[in-house]
């Protein structure tokens, strides 16, 4: 599988990453542990290196399952990549990078993943807030401690970055990037090409719509955010599916690939790039081996643009998932806080 350098940090990872919201539950209709469990190790097995998770995703018990799955020698296979600064209450989400929560959370995570470092610890979202520098400094702190190795941020903007970079090295920024939702191309991306940043593109299968197993009828229980996501409503999702079938059709007769490998292969074609690539089930990573080897050339690149532009009559960004801007009052101060992080659920 290809390999990728995550900034300067020194770490080496495929560029194929297992993402494991999905495998957390909340907001994908629960999680079955030993099936997740089964995929992870299936993955590391099919040579994927970089896991990413986060203590948000399911409260705890992405983290948890990651930790389970990688015990008993794994550990040493992998690049354990997870996220600070979310906190929650009553199943609400917001921003809370203070770094006396940052100290502590580290802790939280630490235990659930059954590690004494991570590989690479990243902001989930800005906390408009807390000076970035403040946050920066504590985490810059948390490396020399040994605590974490790198330095990452997700869902930030370049001015952003410059904000935290003036104080701690950061090698990895996390955005949301897909065929669907390229957002990032006006600005982090030649950001990051610059700046020598790499680039972990979460939603490489646009929550599945890229999978090419997704017909009109498919429906989604439970808290899965597909629920409210606007792709996957009415008269878009049609769109989005006929879309599909095109791009489909599209990789099967000039590369004989499935939709899902031109979806892969087109993220890790964009640069310095690696896709989180989400799976619940172990058969779900069967197309894996469909990614290396190949590129996609110019012209059809031009197509899958024409295939877009023809079939996707109103696109929409990923801004949905964004959590609030703002912390509201949940009657915490940023020791109790910290103990929820620390408790996990």
């Amino acid at each position: 599988m290809e390999q990728i350098e995550i900034g300067l940090s020194g770490l080496k990872t495929s560029r194929i990453g297992l993402g494991t919201w999905a495998i957390g539950g909340w907001k994908w209709g629960g999680t079955d542990e030993r099936q997740a469990i089964a995929t992870i190790r299936s993955a590391v097995e099919r040579g994927v290196t970089l896991i990413d998770t986060a203590p948000v995703y399911g409260f705890g018990s992405s983290e948890e399952i990651v930790g389970k799955a990688l015990a008993g020698g794994l550990r040493d296979k992998v690049q354990i990549a997870t996220k600070a600064g979310l906190a929650w209450k009553d199943g609400k989400v917001y921003r809370d990078s203070r770094p006396a929560r940052l100290t502590l959370e580290v802790e939280g995570s630490l235990r659930r993943l059954g590690t004494d470092t991570i590989d690479l610890y990243q902001i989930h979202w800005p906390d408009m807030e807390t000076p970035f520098e403040e946050t920066a400094f504590a985490l810059e702190k948390l490396r020399l401690a040994g605590k974490i190795r790198a330095i990452g941020v997700s869902n930030f903007s370049p001015a952003q970055i410059d904000a935290f970079r003036a104080v701690a090295r950061v090698d990895a920024v996390q955005p949301p990037y897909n065929l669907f939702e390229r957002e990032m191309e006006s600005d982090v991306l030649p950001y990051a090409s610059k700046t020598g940043l790499t680039v972990l593109s979460y939603g490489a299968l646009c929550r599945g719509l890229l999978s090419g197993s997704m017909t009109a009828s498919t429906l989604f229980g439970g808290d899965d955010l597909r629920k409210v996501d606007p792709k996957f409503q009415s008269d878009r999702f049609g769109h989005y599916l006929a879309a599909v079938d095109e791009l489909a059709a599209l990789a099967r007769q000039r590369f004989g690939k499935s939709v899902l490998a031109l979806a892969v292969r087109w993220v890790l074609d964009q640069g310095p790039t690696i896709a989180l690539w989400g799976a619940r089930r172990p058969d779900q990573l069967d197309p894996i081996d469909e990614i290396d080897g190949w590129q996609i050339d110019e012209e059809s690149k031009r197509e899958i643009d024409a295939i877009l532009a023809r079939c996707i009559k109103s696109p929409v960004s990923p801004a949905f998932m964004a959590p609030p801007l703002t912390r509201p009052d949940l009657g915490l101060d940023v020791t109790q806080a910290c103990q929820q992080a620390l408790a996990g659920r």
